[in-house]
């Protein structure tokens, strides 16, 4: 008798109530796991939108208004517009990531999200400071194809001691600000493309508005890698990327519309870093400064050796 009371059956829900979940059902619970595993999610157009929006405006125009934008507006000794919009773009990239990973067909680890969005925000701030100086040295005749001890204006300091404040700061800008912005950034779509799988054929094509923001998209990541000399987390990210397709393949899933806008647009990425590198290839300046086995020019420095020349002979005619 006391066996079959401890085997005794929960008393069953009264017709019309809820059923009980919880790790006492595994039954239900499990269920509604399988549910979520295989649920799709349309194309974030919005979302989609919005970064790439944000991502021309704010990163990519922010040292273009600093440069077009006149002086007397914003003294070397404020803030700049380019600020401004560096400002904007730490509140805003934040938040479009955290809704991007809110739409996710599948749960993800909230924790490492978190951690990896905190990151970011203290990464794009280390950099804002950094890159605001920086930029503005160019007024100062600062040349970023050059390295910062053979800047003409950085050789003659007195005491020299403060070259290496400047190489400190150039560090927390180009070194430590990138790392803890980059490296959180591409973790988080990378997370985010693990959940975007479905064993749904047709659900596996890009609608046209996808299509129109491929090349914008891709754009912006090739000057962000390129810009950021971050090609060895990108190419990672990228090859991740193929290996979690090529797995999940067997598994007979395949990408979802997200999904796919994200994988084509790492491609189109690729190809267009090639096609930089292949053209600045016999560029012995640029050479000089990026030496390394990976060869993979700023934008920014190619502009202030060629096209800052170029504007200079302009005015002097």
């Amino acid at each position: 008798m006391q066996g079959s009371a401890r085997r005794r059956p929960f008393p069953a829900a009264a017709p019309g109530s809820p059923q009980p979940t919880g790790p006492l059902y595994p039954g239900r619970h499990g269920a509604v796991k399988n549910e979520d595993t295989f649920k799709t999610s349309p194309f974030h157009f919005d979302l989609w939108f919005y970064f790439t929006l944000q991502n021309w405006v704010l990163d990519f125009g922010r040292p273009i208004a600093m440069i077009i934008l006149p002086l007397e507006w914003f003294p070397l000794n404020k803030p700049s517009a380019g600020d401004y919009f560096h400002m904007a773009y730490n509140v805003i990239t934040p938040f479009l990531l955290l809704k991007l990973i809110e739409r996710s067909p599948k749960t993800l680890p909230r924790s490492m999200v978190y951690v990896s969005i905190i990151t970011f925000v203290m990464g794009a701030s280390i950099h804002l400071v950094g890159d605001s100086v920086n930029h503005r040295l160019i007024f100062s005749g600062y040349q970023h194809h050059l390295s910062v001890r053979e800047n003409p204006i950085i050789k003659n300091l007195k005491p020299e001691t403060l070259i290496d404040s400047f190489e400190l700061l150039y560090y927390y800008d180009e070194y430590l600000g990138h790392s803890m912005w980059y490296i959180p950034f591409f973790l988080i779509l990378f997370i985010y493309f693990t959940g975007c799988f479905t064993p749904v054929e047709e659900e596996s094509r890009m609608p046209v508005a996808a299509l129109l923001l491929m090349g914008p998209s891709s754009l912006y990541y090739w000057y962000l890698v390129t810009e950021g000399q971050i090609f060895i987390l990108y190419i990672f990210t990228f090859f991740a990327m193929m290996a979690l397709v090529m797995h999940q393949k067997r598994k007979g899933l395949v990408l979802d519309s997200n999904g796919l806008f994200l994988f084509y647009s790492f491609i189109i990425t690729l190809i267009l870093i090639a096609l930089w590198v292949v053209w600045l290839w016999n560029d012995k300046i640029l050479r000089k400064k990026y030496p390394g086995v990976i060869y993979i020019p700023e934008p920014w420095a190619f502009y202030t050796l060629h096209m800052n020349n170029l504007h200079a002979a302009k005015e002097s005619f």
